[in-house]
């Protein structure tokens, strides 16, 4: 905290502070007996009325009155990144945005409105990488007419936690009663070590497990993935958007075939037509530099047995082999399971996203994945 040559505890924020990183120190109201304060670090949203709201890094608002603050300053945008490759939010924004690609976008000043028939929030929710060219009231409006006009909720995506990324924002959409539905963490790595995580390709060798790699999420694939009744848009959604060839990221999908989870089982599956659901299946998108890592799913008779490991380092070899150096995942915040094997891995949590939903919506909600 800020202390004076007098070495008292001094507030040297304001409210021409508000949009920057601020630590602050408080009397504790309502805390536990011995527990005189508080310390909150995050993005200073708002400062009305005497009470100031801070967006911590994983978005959480925190409320504090002006009249319990006892010291505050302003402190560097975004803490130094101790391990994993360099990056920006917006680079990784409009990354992840090219491996989930909409069927159908369009442009309002610098936010892009995407939908894919409810296919995901990722791909049925507002990017709002600067401004919309007009007053924020005006933009919500407008982007809420957009996606009627397609029965479809209203959502905007917004992260928090690195800088760059959209406190402001959200705490501003807050305040006009959009509900936040989802939060989910986008974690980085280096791509080596997620490709020596699993063992070499077996070839059918004994004590070895088959990956197979395919430019298509083919019938196979698909009687693993647990989004069930997937439409022709998610296809193409899954699919990348373009041809293979014609531009935009590499995508290519990992199957490990029913029976493949352990030498000499065959494994219960899931049951699908023409045979078992896969023991395992994997997606990943090369885009330049980035790899980027999803639909990761292992049959649950089958998991804590490294499939989900060897499907990420079959892929993984594949995307060095088109030159990517660096991964990129994504992960809802409360899947602790996930957390534990991607740190193992040499990933890190690079920021938080949101998903935030219109008021008073009546249209569908879509899949209700992010």
């Amino acid at each position: 905290m800020e202390i004076s040559a007098a070495g008292r505890l001094e507030v040297r924020i304001t409210t021409a502070d508000v949009g920057k990183r601020v630590s602050v120190r408080s009397l504790t109201e309502h805390g536990p007996p011995g527990e005189r304060f508080t310390d909150t670090v995050g993005v200073l949203t708002s400062w009305d009325e005497g009470v100031l709201q801070i967006t911590r890094k994983g978005g959480e608002s925190v409320l504090v009155r002006e009249s319990t603050l006892v010291a505050g300053k302003v402190v560097p945008s975004a803490p130094a990144r101790r391990r994993g490759p360099a990056a920006s939010y917006e680079e990784l924004a409009r990354v992840a945005a090219r491996a989930w690609r909409p069927v159908e976008s369009e442009r309002l000043g610098d936010w892009e409105l995407r939908a894919a028939a409810g296919f995901t929030r990722r791909a049925n929710s507002v990017l709002p990488l600067g401004d919309p060219g007009m007053p924020l009231d005006e933009a919500l409006a407008a982007v809420c007419r957009w996606y009627a006009d397609r029965g479809l909720p209203a959502y905007v995506q917004t992260a928090t936690g690195a800088e760059g990324t959209q406190e402001a924002l959200g705490a501003e959409l807050e305040r006009r009663g959009w509900v936040r539905e989802v939060t989910a963490q986008l974690w980085v790595g280096a791509l080596a070590p997620v490709a020596d995580a699993g063992p070499e390709p077996s070839g059918g060798g004994p004590g070895g497990v088959d990956v197979l790699l395919s430019r298509e999420a083919d019938e196979a694939w698909l009687a693993r993935y647990r989004r069930r009744g997937v439409s022709e848009v998610a296809l193409r959604v899954l699919g990348g958007g373009s041809p293979v060839g014609r531009g935009g990221p590499s995508v290519w999908f990992a199957t490990v075939p029913a029976g493949g989870g352990c030498p000499g089982d065959d494994g219960p599956g899931d049951g699908a037509e023409g045979g078992a659901a896969p023991a395992a299946i994997g997606r990943c998108v090369v885009d330049g530099r980035w790899a980027g890592f999803a639909a990761v799913e292992v049959d649950p008779a089958l998991r804590r047995r490294g499939l989900a490991s060897t499907v990420m380092a079959a892929l993984a070899r594949r995307a060095l082999d088109e030159g990517a150096s660096a991964a990129w995942l994504q992960v809802e915040a409360d899947n602790a399971a996930a957390h534990a094997l991607y740190g193992r891995m040499g990933f890190a949590a690079h920021h938080a996203y949101h998903h935030y939903r219109a008021p008073r919506s009546s249209a569908p909600a879509g899949d209700g994945s992010p």
